[in-house]
């Protein structure tokens, strides 16, 4: 059986020169690759007590909901602007090129409930910060972050100090 990190595909200088680009699409598109992920990044949070998953758009989406499902915990969309059709609440972040905003249903974490967040990766720690202001301006409590790769050298997980972080594959580099 191959390890998670060998279904992953690692593009050199892209998008410039010096980066070496971590697609996850090489993942999603085996199936034994897949339920590796799911399997590894649920296994990464079964000590941890929660009562919803929440993830970004959009593979946030696709690592997220499989997890939810499997515990039978409810599963939140955060959203890009204007994606959801109901009252939101709104953070804007800081991206590498500018800013960008994300959204999340006003009743879709009731104060006092515990949330995982679920994303693919963590870079900088812009979204993933975001996600966490989002959680708890609706009274939620963040227990914990749950990616599928860190890429530890671009130190996102500073940005999130204090809050429990999971990455099932860590890249030192950038």
């Amino acid at each position: 059986m191959k390890k998670l990190e060998e279904y992953v595909r690692s593009i050199p200088d892209f998008p410039e020169e010096g980066i070496i680009f971590r697609d996850i699409t090489s993942v999603l598109q085996d199936g034994d690759g897949l339920v590796l992920a799911v399997d590894t990044m649920q296994q990464l949070v079964s000590d941890l007590e929660f009562d919803v998953v929440a993830g970004a758009e959009s593979r946030g989406f696709i690592f997220g909901t499989p997890i939810a499902y499997n515990l039978r915990k409810p599963f939140v969309l955060i959203r890009k602007k204007g994606k959801l059709p109901c009252e939101t609440i709104s953070r804007e972040y800081e991206l590498e090129y500018g800013t960008a905003t994300i959204e999340i249903h006003k009743d879709a974490i009731k104060p006092g409930q515990k949330v995982l967040l679920v994303d693919d990766l963590i870079a900088t720690g812009g979204t993933t910060e975001a996600m966490i202001k989002l959680v708890e301006d609706l009274g939620g409590e963040v227990v914990g972050v749950l990616v599928l790769v860190e890429l530890a050298g671009l130190e996102g997980r500073k940005k999130i100090a204090g809050y429990r972080l999971d990455a099932a594959i860590t890249y030192e580099g950038k």
